[in-house]
């Protein structure tokens, strides 16, 4: 994972006033962009709910493992 300067890995952000959720169509009070891994650079305008899902999602993502390599491609390692 990618780090910034508060080891975080998504950036947090005030949503224009007026804009809405991009899930859920609620006002939307953050914007969220995901730093590194396969959402990097992904952003939106979240609730607060919906901000936390878009978080935990960013987290999940980056301490997903990879799938072992198969037995019959180790050989080439």
């Amino acid at each position: 994972m990618s780090d910034n300067e508060f080891r975080r890995p998504v950036s947090v952000d005030f949503a224009p006033n007026g804009s809405h959720c991009e899930w859920c169509g609620e006002l939307a009070e953050r914007q969220l962009t995901a730093i590194g891994g396969v959402y990097h650079n992904e952003s939106g305008l979240f609730c607060n709910p919906c901000g936390e899902k878009f978080t935990q999602t960013v987290v999940n993502a980056t301490q997903t493992l990879p799938p072992p390599i198969p037995t019959h491609f180790q050989a080439f390692l």
